[in-house]
């Protein structure tokens, strides 16, 4: 079950601290690091605000120097479950023309602020752009920037409320839109060329993060839910469900590990210990961008280290 539960963002804004973000109307724009993640050319720079450093690449990559971008969640070494907001944050959504959450649980925060500021960016949600419902008798995986097609579509709606904000350079949005998307088009070609030599063969994951990319790549989870659960929502998986996730790995029955290298614990360490001490690779993933890298850089990599790791 893919439940945002209390690991999921959450913002801690107090009366007081909404009283004194009411005087800080001289604040510079910036997120959780004080920092902007684009140079604009120029103050006519159309101010965007993402709740992490995936989207808001995806903003860099169709605004380019005509978009300030400022991304809240950035820290590559930070678990985003656990990310507190703070009047900072709402101080730079506040300042913004347009607004890129994930929606689907993931960043609530941002709503919430928004409200509370009373501002009205052009908001763009991903999970709802995607058109993904819940499963039956299951829950949504809002995990959706490892879905291409999805990341296309927000691509699409990114440049039509680029265009909104700054009409002069609304063919160049959606000019760079189209060669964005056609880079996504590369990724999914990739992913099929997986399913054809590895359609059906099994592969294990901590979480439910890389599940798009894998499921679109035609393997099969192998992990019982009930782990990946308890590992997303921070409890303590049962022995027995322990048992049997580490089996898949003493037994071979999974080709590779996908592994979230941002929320790792003792019972997850366990798991990629079982799969190294077999022989099985172990694939990393982030939830976030890594130091360095653009977003399609980053799939690129997790694409091909996926392939490499399935054809050991």
């Amino acid at each position: 079950m893919f439940t945002p539960t209390s690991r999921r963002l959450t913002a801690l804004i107090s009366g007081a601290c909404l009283a004194l973000l009411a005087g800080c109307g001289n604040s510079s724009d910036s997120g959780s690091d004080g920092k902007s993640s684009s140079s604009p050319d120029s103050s006519s720079a159309v101010p965007v605000v993402a709740s992490t450093n995936v989207w808001g690449d995806v903003v860099k990559q169709i605004g380019g120097n005509k978009v300030d971008v400022t991304s809240i969640i950035s820290d590559p070494d930070q678990d985003p479950h656990s990310y507190e907001a703070n009047t900072q944050n709402q101080l730079t959504l506040s300042k913004a023309k347009v607004v890129v959450e994930n929606g689907g649980g993931y960043d609530d925060f941002v709503d919430r602020m928004l409200k509370s500021s009373g501002s009205a960016p052009d908001l763009l949600n991903a999970v709802k752009i995607s058109g993904k419902t819940a499963p039956k008798g299951g829950e949504l995986n809002e995990h959706v920037w490892y879905d291409f097609p999805t990341v296309a579509k927000v691509a699409d709606e990114i440049a039509a409320a680029l265009g909104k904000a700054d009409s002069a350079d609304a063919a160049t949005f959606t000019k760079n839109a189209e060669t964005f998307k056609t880079k996504l088009t590369a990724l999914e070609t990739k992913e099929a060329d997986i399913k054809k030599a590895h359609a059906d063969e099994g592969i294990g994951i901590t979480e439910p993060v890389p599940l798009y990319m894998t499921e679109a790549s035609g393997l099969a989870n192998k992990t019982p839910a009930d782990f990946s659960e308890a590992i997303e929502e921070g409890d303590d998986v049962s022995p027995k469900i322990l048992q049997e996730t580490l089996a898949l790995y003493s037994t071979k029955q999974v080709k590779a590990l996908v592994y979230n290298a941002q929320t790792s614990g003792t019972q997850t360490e366990k798991v990629k210990a079982a799969a190294t001490a077999a022989g099985i690779a172990v694939v990393p993933v982030t939830e976030t961008l890594p130091e360095g890298k653009d977003y399609l850089g980053w799939m690129t990599a997790n694409v091909d280290a996926l392939a490499s790791a399935l054809d050991k």
